[in-house]
């Protein structure tokens, strides 16, 4: 079992709903990243999202572009995230992490070597945003043989088709895009998620995490009443952007509340 399935199975049985931040490594500077990802563990994230710097990126937000391009000045390229990732195993050989990006960074390394070098890191998880799953099946299968969950999105647009291909080649959990638009913007539809999660349930056994749009413990709490894991990326990198020398005590501070919220709504 891998670690994000086996964390998924501890969340069911304590009938607690996960909490997975999202950062980009590099951001604010290459020597904050691990010390971010330890503090956000400590500030109870049940997994962790990671995001590949990348010069053109088709899915991110305002917020979520700036942090890449600060991380570009840093010279932060997919080898180093990989080396993070390493570093971070060292302390913490249980929190499951997700690369999230895209796929010119994998192409430029090589599929192949991607995947050894992320399985020999303790990757757990990967999300490459224009990997569509009826176009990489290939990469599917390859990265379930490396023990790395293909992660793969769905929006509100998604036919029925794409559903059940997303259902069929993914594994880990399936990312339900909240909203049409990219990462960070303010126009959540709690009413859209609702009716659209129990359509997603019907076609899988895989959790359901929901991301785009969760910005507090309370819309991060009203996701959950439907989906499995709640997926928080742009509001958390603002903590890190408005004082980047205070990052570790106000991502903390920002991700306590909403762990303190879906536990006392949902667990026992």
């Amino acid at each position: 079992m891998s670690r994000i399935a086996a964390r998924f199975e501890e969340l069911r049985r304590a009938r607690r709903k996960a909490l997975i931040p999202y950062i980009t490594a590099g951001d604010p500077s290459p020597q904050m990243t691990v010390p971010l990802l330890h503090a956000i563990v400590e500030a109870g994230a049940d997994i962790v999202e990671l995001g590949v710097p990348f010069s053109d990126p088709m899915a991110d937000g305002p917020v979520v572009q700036r942090s890449g391009e600060r991380a570009l000045k840093h010279g932060v390229g997919l080898t180093d995230v990989l080396r993070m990732v390493r570093e971070f195993r060292a302390r913490d050989s249980t929190t499951p992490i997700v690369l999230m990006g895209y796929a010119n960074p994998i192409e430029a390394m090589g599929t192949a070597r991607f995947l050894q070098q992320a399985n020999a890191a303790g990757i757990d998880g990967v999300i490459v945003v224009d990997y569509p799953p009826e176009e990489c099946v290939e990469f599917a299968q390859a990265a379930k043989q490396h023990d790395i969950d293909p992660i793969f999105l769905l929006a509100p647009t998604s036919t029925e088709k794409r559903i059940h291909d997303v259902a069929r080649c993914g594994s880990g959990y399936l990312y339900y895009v909240s909203l049409r638009g990219v990462t960070g913007a303010a126009h959540l539809d709690l009413s859209e998620v609702s009716k659209r999660i129990p359509q997603i349930r019907a076609a899988t056994h895989l959790p359901i995490g929901v991301g785009f749009g969760i910005r507090d413990a309370e819309s991060a709490r009203r996701v959950a009443e439907t989906a499995d894991a709640v997926v928080i990326g742009s509001r958390l990198i603002q903590e890190i952007e408005a004082a980047p020398a205070d990052a570790l005590a106000r991502v903390k501070t920002f991700l306590r509340p909403i762990r303190q919220a879906l536990d006392a709504s949902f667990s026992k």
